[in-house]
């Protein structure tokens, strides 16, 4: 697999305005992509005279961004905003508010990474430059609290140290675990009464306030209908973006209702294991969970600012197989916006309507794949599509399984099946076995017994499938042709190790 090509910034082949510079060591597009980015936002309003030349970063947007509060909050939180709005940076000032400077530096603070302290310097120190009575906040405590009706909520949640359930709904009340009888908290110091922390906490950062958010800004807006525009996204033939995907073309067709309505979400699940202490602690791993939203251009739903942070597993240990209790929180959420959707304002066509949401696949690492779909990924047997018709050889010299008749992939007529030297003296007359429907998938894994808990040693599993994934409580999930998919990256890694299980059996 050969990748992109070189220098390929501005992608022109999946529908971007611009142009490619080809293969030159110093491409002019990437270094006008800025540039290019906001003529294409510019594009997406040049047909329309309500919102043409509105756009502007720099507006409060005080009234967008509050439409979706409740009432009784929404009135006390919009007056002070808006007298922040009103109030200008210092006397005479006309280019900034008070709530415009703090917005923009707090927006640099955040792309640059700066710390709360040093945040902090930064403040005096330009409190000190500006004119006296100036209204710039001297701190990072004061300038966040200024801000803190735009933030979104969040919901920290405790865990059993156990991974076997969360502390919520018919457990929020319980003070030690019911199955293991472990305590909820942990204790710092002698004294029971005082520092007194959770064992273990989950971050849930609730998905359909955020996407609301999203809804009430003009130009996101605009993007999120990008894959149904014609005269935006190209239709070639060729598999540009998800839209053009055999998947995609068949939830439009099972559940019509969800796809004629462009704005309906369809989104990626992506998760793998971090080190946030870097080399301070080598075991530790937290596992922040990630969602992408693909009814973007493919030049957009990639960049941080669209990709959404929804859970976050505390460690030091990771979830493994149990990482279905800290999924529950956002599954029932996802369940809700299929189910019922939510009422959301569109900001672009000055509207309501019901939006949903789907999941439309996971992407992550081999491990990740089997701690989500629930199958045992690891032994002779850790093909998920061959199953129990998996080929593979272990190698005691790397104490690895290496899997073979790879060739059974290749078309009927490919010389490589013919060729015995090279392929252990076989000649390769099989095909590869066909991948199991969702439905026939569910057959399989439907009444697994499962019990979650690091403590629990056997879990009552003696098949292929350790669980019942609780990605199958989201009624669509059976739908779906692809499921689970690997990163690119991965890829690469077990076509590697095919190779190497094949040269194993080279004679000589």
């Amino acid at each position: 697999m050969r990748g992109f090509r070189p220098n390929y910034h501005v992608w022109v082949y999946h529908g971007e305005s611009g142009v490619y510079a080809g293969n030159s060591s110093k491409n002019v597009v990437h270094e006008q992509e800025e540039a290019i980015y906001v003529e294409e936002e510019a594009d997406c309003f040049e047909d329309d005279d309500e919102v043409k030349n509105s756009i502007d970063d720099d507006n409060d947007r005080v009234e967008d961004m509050l439409h979706e509060v409740e009432d009784e909050v929404r009135d006390r939180v919009f007056e002070c905003l808006s007298k922040a709005a009103e109030t200008p940076l210092y006397p005479g000032c006309t280019k900034y508010s008070k709530l415009s400077a703090v917005c923009t530096l707090y927006n640099i603070k955040t792309s640059g990474g700066w710390t709360d302290i040093s945040f902090t310097e930064l403040l005096v120190a330009l409190s000190d430059m500006l004119p006296a009575g100036n209204e710039l906040p001297r701190s990072n405590y004061y300038a966040k609290k200024l801000m803190c009706p735009f933030g979104l909520e969040y919901k920290k949640i405790h865990a059993c140290p156990n991974d076997c359930l969360l502390y919520h709904k018919q457990y929020e009340n319980l003070d030690k675990c019911p199955r293991f009888g472990v305590s909820r908290s942990k204790r710092k110091g002698v004294s029971e009464g005082k520092n007194v922390y959770p064992a273990k906490v989950l971050w849930y950062l609730p998905i359909i306030p955020r996407f609301k958010r999203l809804f009430s800004i003009k130009k996101d807006e605009r993007n999120l209908r990008w894959h149904a525009d014609p005269d935006r996204r190209k239709k070639d033939g060729f598999l540009r973006h998800p839209a053009d995907s055999p998947q995609w073309k068949t939830i439009d067709k099972l559940h019509d209702t969800f796809g004629k309505e462009p704005r309906n979400l369809r989104l990626a699940l992506c998760t793998d294991g971090m080190n946030p202490f870097g080399t301070l602690s080598s075991k530790h791993s937290t596992w922040p969970v990630l969602l992408v939203i693909y009814n973007l251009p493919p030049w957009l739903c990639m960049k941080r600012k669209y990709i959404m942070l929804s859970l976050l597993i505390s460690g030091p240990k990771q979830p493994g197989n149990d990482i279905d209790v800290y999924l529950e929180p956002l599954i029932d959420d996802l369940r809700k916006m299929w189910d019922e959707g939510v009422s959301v304002f569109d900001a672009h066509a000055n509207e309501t309507f019901r939006l949903r949401a789907m999941l439309f696949c996971t992407i992550n690492d081999f491990p990740a794949y089997g701690n989500l779909s629930g199958y045992k990924n690891k032994g002779r047997k850790a093909c998920p599509t061959c199953e129990d018709d998996t080929q593979s050889k272990y190698i005691s010299e790397c104490h690895k399984y290496v899997f073979l008749r790879t060739r059974r992939l290749l078309r009927r007529d490919h010389p490589y099946r013919k060729i015995k030297t090279t392929f252990g003296g076989d000649v390769e007359m099989d095909v590869a076995r066909r991948a199991l429907t969702g439905k026939e998938v569910y057959k399989r894994v439907k009444g697994v017994e499962t019990v979650f808990g690091k403590s629990v040693k056997d879990r009552g599993t003696s098949g292929l499938w350790k669980k019942e994934s609780v990605f199958w409580k989201l009624p669509y999930w059976k739908d779906l042709p692809v499921r689970h998919c690997l990163d690119v990256m991965h890829i690469e890694k077990n076509v590697c190790e095919a190779i190497l299980g094949t040269l194993m059996n080279i004679p000589g």
